[in-house]
């Protein structure tokens, strides 16, 4: 076999392939990568072995919506959110982020399985309410829920490990200049001089009643302000009902159920114990015999440089790693065990407190078990009646009518904005699923069954669109009139403190310039940053003192209706020695706050080193977006 390719090689049809092969190369440039890379996926964000998928994307940013949902209780689109927040701030905070994490993993910051399992253990979410203890069917569930896996979740908690330690490694022991303490405790405790007074809305002049010309002219000025938005009413139907609150579950399918999670509801034995971690076996075997001749786990730690895990009251399931727990479980009260293989390092573990396990009676678990059998039996309901209206629209039925037959409920949706406003602009509780589903039909359609979560379904018909128009003048004179007067106000008063403040500046005597429109003036000495200056002068008197040099003028805005102006006529400094201590609390505070600069440039630095790089135009398709003409594939942070 070796002879036929050593004489296929030295033929000439071989010499003919090896030519045919060296033009493909060099037709394409070689770039064996390039071709690679065409087979590959594309990537919405790309950072060293790190990247985020279109729906990985979709995924993170329907968590972000659905959390400011949450926050206004109102329903927010995909524009509205990125309208707040453009699209590319976001990729390229996100290709930081992953740019960052990919340099640390392989800088060497990786937390271990262990502690990664202890913070999954620990999140109160994820324990059964019955039992107090780690469960996984509700971990599962938890995830489920938040459109999530239990690797995404780990991988999130080694993110947030390697930020804090990173971040506290770089501005641990930050220490500002000196100079930066006495700069701002200098500017905090000087004083000022000055005069001023108040120019008022009375002596500036008030605005007429406008004409129905000038009410006109102010309505188009301000039509994307007025303008009624297109609304819809519609029908909602759900397919949950009262009664299916109140289903009887018997007694056989409550014992059957118990019977079946008898061995996960009952409450195991649980153990308390102290873990050591050693990098060596050999250092493990002194960690075990210092515990055995009766030295604390704590002095014990403190002598190896390692921090002792501390577990009370811990079931078996919630120990991570399965040669630990076996070797805890096998342990007395106060024994010692022989070092642990374990998935990190050796392990000596220390055994303070054993409870009893002790098994959780019908009665004890009869209400958890009836309100989990019951909702399971509703949700079956609901679906028995989804698909019995399907068949009813396939028959040709009316929504009225197969509601009526398969005992669904139906809800009148009133005239709704895409938002989810009324006319009156009040926020109604329409979910932001519902609204979608309108917002994609035509007037009297009705979308197919879509699931709202947890066994719900809803169906939705739209009776009505009102188109987007301006409103009539005299439906919103009144309000017109007060918006037209207060614009008028504010350009008047505007304008007679630009006068004021012109005399000013050419010199003019301020006591002069305050007779001139019967305003009073006021002298004050020794004026200091604090609050009981701004209570008893007002906040654009403060304003005005504090934010220029001796012998500046200022207009400040004092109130609604009122500008004060004034001149700064003297600024002294504080005596060193009674700013030396605040110097001091300004410099640490300092310190601590430019850690977050400081951490943010090593993480721009960390993304730049990993060539990370996201594709707007990519991520405009996940998220079903217009697309924009920027350039895709910018690189993060340039």
């Amino acid at each position: 076999m070796i002879s036929i390719f050593r004489n296929f090689a030295k033929s000439k049809l071989a010499m003919g392939l090896l030519i045919l092969t060296a033009l493909g190369l060099l037709i394409t440039g070689g770039t064996q990568t390039d071709i690679l890379g065409s087979l590959q996926s594309p990537k919405v964000v790309q950072a060293g072995n790190r990247s985020l998928s279109p729906a990985e994307f979709r995924t993170e940013m329907d968590r972000r919506l659905e959390q400011l949902q949450a926050e206004q209780g109102r329903a927010i689109t995909y524009e509205e959110l990125l309208a707040r927040a453009p699209l590319g701030a976001i990729l390229k905070g996100r290709a930081e982020e992953l740019g960052f994490f990919a340099w640390a993993w392989k800088a060497g910051i990786r937390p271990g399985n262990e502690l990664v399992l202890r913070q999954i253990r620990s999140f109160p979410a994820f324990f059964d309410p019955v039992t107090n203890q780690f469960s996984e069917t509700l971990y599962q569930g938890k995830l489920t829920e938040a459109k999530m896996t239990p690797a995404l979740l780990e991988q999130e908690i080694r993110n947030d490990y390697s930020r804090a330690h990173y971040g506290s490694a770089l501005v641990t022991g930050l220490r500002m200049p000196r100079v930066y303490g006495a700069l701002y405790a200098n500017v905090n405790q000087q004083t000022r001089d000055g005069r001023w007074f108040v120019l008022t809305q009375a002596m500036a002049g008030t605005a007429p009643t406008p004409t129905d010309a000038q009410l006109t002219s102010f309505m188009s000025q301000n039509a994307a302000d007025l303008r009624i938005p297109e609304l819809r009413s519609g029908t909602l139907v759900v397919f949950a009902n009262p009664a299916d609150q109140n289903i009887e579950i018997s007694e056989e399918k409550i014992r059957a159920r118990y019977e079946f999670r008898k061995d996960t509801l009952s409450l195991p034995e649980r153990r308390t114990f102290t873990t050591l971690t050693a990098p060596t076996r050999a250092a493990a075997e002194r960690i075990a015999n210092a515990l055995r001749g009766g030295q604390t786990p704590a002095a014990v730690g403190q002598a190896n440089d390692l921090q002792p895990a501390n577990y009370t009251e811990t079931p078996r399931s919630a120990i991570g790693d399965p040669a630990v727990a076996a070797a805890v479980f096998g342990l007395g009260v106060d024994e010692v065990s022989a070092p642990i293989q374990a998935r990190v390092g050796f392990v000596v573990a220390k055994v303070t407190g054993i409870a009893p396990g002790r098994e959780v009676t019908l009665e004890d678990a009869r209400q958890q078990i009836v309100e989990e059998l019951r909702g399971q039996e509703a949700r079956g309901a609901i679906a028995r009646r989804v698909e019995a209206f399907e068949a009813a629209r396939r028959a040709g039925k009316s929504v009225d009518e197969a509601v009526r037959e398969v005992g669904a409920q139906s809800v009148p949706i009133p005239a709704v904005s895409r938002e989810g406003r009324n006319r009156e602009g009040q926020q109604l509780n329409v979910p932001a699923q519902v609204l979608e589903a309108m917002w994609r039909l035509t007037e009297g359609r009705a979308n197919e069954p879509v699931a709202l979560g947890e066994g719900q379904y809803f169906v939705v018909r739209v009776d009505d669109i009102t188109p987007a128009a301006m409103p009539p003048l005299d439906d919103v004179r009144e309000m017109v009139t007060r918006a037209w007067i207060a614009r008028e106000n504010v350009r008047l008063l505007s304008a007679r403190s630009d006068a004021l403040t012109a005399r000013l500046r050419a010199g003019e005597n301020i006591a002069a310039v305050a007779a001139s429109v019967g305003a009073t003036l006021t002298t004050e000495t020794g004026v200091k940053q604090e609050q009981a200056s701004v209570t008893r002068l007002g906040q654009g008197v403060m304003t005005g003192l504090f934010n220029g040099r001796a012998g500046q003028v200022f207009s400040q805005p004092q109130s609604e209706n009122s500008v004060v102006i004034g001149r700064i006529d003297r600024i002294s400094a504080p005596t060193p020695a009674l700013v030396a201590e605040e110097a001091q609390q300004w410099r640490a505070r300092l310190g601590a706050a430019s850690g977050d600069p400081l951490f943010a440039a090593a993480v721009a630095a960390a993304a730049e080193r990993m060539k990370a790089t996201y594709d707007e135009d990519l991520a405009r398709q996940a998220l079903g977006v217009e697309a924009t003409p920027a350039a895709p594939g910018a690189p993060a942070g340039r």
